[in-house]
């Protein structure tokens, strides 16, 4: 019997599956009763579920990041579906296909941050090469950014998602160096790999996507800023020599500023080239993953629009007979 992926789920169906739990959490009706409320994923996407009358034991068993076999029916609330659940059961880990439940695979994430080190290699300042020698043999950082979302729900919001996010930017960056070549090129690779490394400190590397103490307290651009000026010496101390002052300067500036605008939570405006390149490196791939995670993974797929996104204040179009491709 083939799975039923959450991508394949479609209104008033019945549910018999298992899926990964992202979150769960008790909450009380209007009359005070409590429900089980659970996000439930795989590597399709990911859907709300309830169920009505829960009681705490049943919360204590059913844990994120851990399986659980459900049954119920599907409908459609608000826009978006969800499953009304008449049973919950943890499942044991041994007993499914992990990669049925990650969107990105141990192989392909290996991959990935092999290509990322390939590409920050490239780099050929010799104070900027040694800053990033600093990153990419650490290994307890490099764990951390292997496993990291880069967003709690926003964009690539699932474990791996910042070493995509970054990928992607590099690559975006790589392609309009030639074309702007006042632009540092070596600077702005660098930039886009600090400017979020921050998030390695600010999220936890778990299925609930939860801040830590220090990101809900200082936020991953001010960790950031504090990890670079922490690796900087170690810097100097490879490559024996001082690093340049200037350097310093624009690499703060590109972390502090790469929001874009005071209203997005940036220290400052981009006011160098590089600056503004990583913002709007930024700005387009967090918008187009947002844009086309929101189409791929739309619960209602037989209609024409997207159920509505609230982080960008709109519904997308799909138009009729049209598919966006999912990535291989």
């Amino acid at each position: 019997m083939s799975r039923k992926f959450v991508s394949h789920l479609r209104p008033e169906e019945t549910v018999n599956e298992i899926y990964l739990v992202s979150s769960r959490q008790m909450r009380p009706n209007r009359n005070g009763v409590l429900y089980l409320q659970m996000r439930l994923s795989d590597r399709t996407g990911s859907v709300d579920a309830r169920l009505w009358n829960a009681d705490q034991s049943l919360l204590e068993r059913v844990v994120p990041g851990g399986y659980v076999r459900v049954e119920g029916v599907t409908q459609v609330y608000q826009g978006n579906l969800q499953i009304i659940l008449s049973r919950v059961k943890p499942v044991p880990a041994e007993e499914v296909d992990p990669a049925d439940f990650l969107p990105l695979t141990q192989q392909k994430l290996d991959q990935n941050l092999n290509y990322l080190a390939q590409i920050l290699r490239s780099v050929e300042n010799p104070h900027l090469r040694a800053l990033l020698e600093v990153f990419l043999t650490d290994e307890d950082f490099m764990a951390k950014l292997a496993k990291v979302p880069a967003g709690v729900s926003f964009h690539h919001a699932y474990p791996g998602g910042l070493v995509v996010h970054l990928v992607t930017m590099l690559e975006l960056a790589q392609a309009m160096a030639p074309l702007y070549p006042a632009v540092n090129r070596d600077l702005l690779l660098v930039g886009v790999f600090l400017h979020d490394i921050g998030k390695t400190g600010e999220l936890a590397a778990d299925f609930e996507s939860n801040y830590t103490d220090e990101g809900q307290l200082l936020g991953h651009l001010a960790l950031g800023l504090e990890m670079l000026n922490e690796a900087i010496p170690k810097a100097e101390e490879l490559l024996g020599e001082q690093f340049p002052s200037e350097l310093r300067l624009r690499l703060k500036h590109m972390i502090l500023s790469h929001h874009g605008e005071y209203e997005f939570g940036s220290f400052r405006l981009p006011m160098t080239p590089e600056a503004v390149a990583l913002h709007c490196l930024d700005y387009l791939d967090s918008r187009m993953a947002a844009c086309l995670e929101r189409i791929q993974g739309d619960p209602l797929p037989d209609g024409t629009w997207t159920s509505y996104c609230p982080v960008l204040n709109r519904k997308f179009y799909k138009g009729a007979g049209w598919a966006v491709p999912e990535d291989e």
